[in-house]
């Protein structure tokens, strides 16, 4: 999995404390933008935060270049729709001899490793098969979630927010939730204070929304508080 940071809003903890300092000031907004130093910049962004005023957080986006994952992560990916999505077509794309994605519990299995790989092969060559007597849009429709695909995915920072709150979680599939916070990385690294204590919901709030099906984690860190 490769995920790279290709495009975000330039100064974005800046561009979001001035939003919020637009609401209660008579100021232009360059001058907004410009007189505020580092501190109140992150004074103004933890308030919104603290108070849940997170509308201006919006005014920020960020561009994700992401390969190397399966269609089963993309297939979750797109129910998160706060956001835009370019993936590369299989109808126009050859998927000859495709890279798959292999999980790890199949990878840690000799057995099934040996059935998966095995199935993987005969779907590469029945694809084949299939593309030389039909169209690639056609043919496609025997190749797995497990086929290898890039995309580019576009967020504004509240989406993404909430993404971080449902993928970064160790309830979250496997796949997207390392993709969550391989972006999550990236994004902190240019936007800290928008981003600080972001994670999955019991990093963020000491609750957990999974009921019954809870790994138990936000009880351990209430204990801590």
């Amino acid at each position: 999995m490769e995920v790279s940071l290709i495009k975000h809003t330039p100064d974005p903890d800046r561009t979001v404390a001035a939003g919020a300092r637009l609401c209660y000031s008579s100021s232009n907004v360059d001058e907004i933008y410009n007189d505020m130093d580092e501190q109140e910049v992150k004074k103004l962004i933890n308030m919104l935060k603290k108070v849940g005023h997170t509308s201006p957080i919006e005014h920020i986006s960020f561009t994700f270049g992401i390969e190397g994952i399966s269609r089963a992560l993309s297939h979750q990916l797109v129910r998160h729709r706060i956001a835009s999505y370019t993936q590369k077509s299989q109808r126009y794309v050859s998927e000859e001899g495709f890279c798959y994605i292999t999980p790890p519990t199949i990878n840690e299995s000799d057995e099934a490793k040996k059935i998966y790989e095995e199935t993987m092969q005969m779907l590469q060559e029945n694809y084949n098969k299939l593309c030389e007597k039909v169209p690639k849009e056609d043919a496609r429709y025997i190749l797995p979630n497990s086929c290898e695909t890039k995309l580019v995915a576009t967020f504004n920072a509240r989406s993404l927010i909430n993404f971080f709150q449902l993928r970064c979680c160790f309830r979250a599939q496997w796949e997207i939730r390392e993709l969550a916070w391989r972006m999550l990385e990236k994004v902190k690294e240019v936007s800290p204070y928008v981003f600080e204590d972001v994670g999955a919901e019991c990093d963020m709030t000491k609750r957990c929304t999974e009921g019954k099906k809870s790994c138990g984690r936000y009880k351990i860190l209430v204990e801590k508080d």
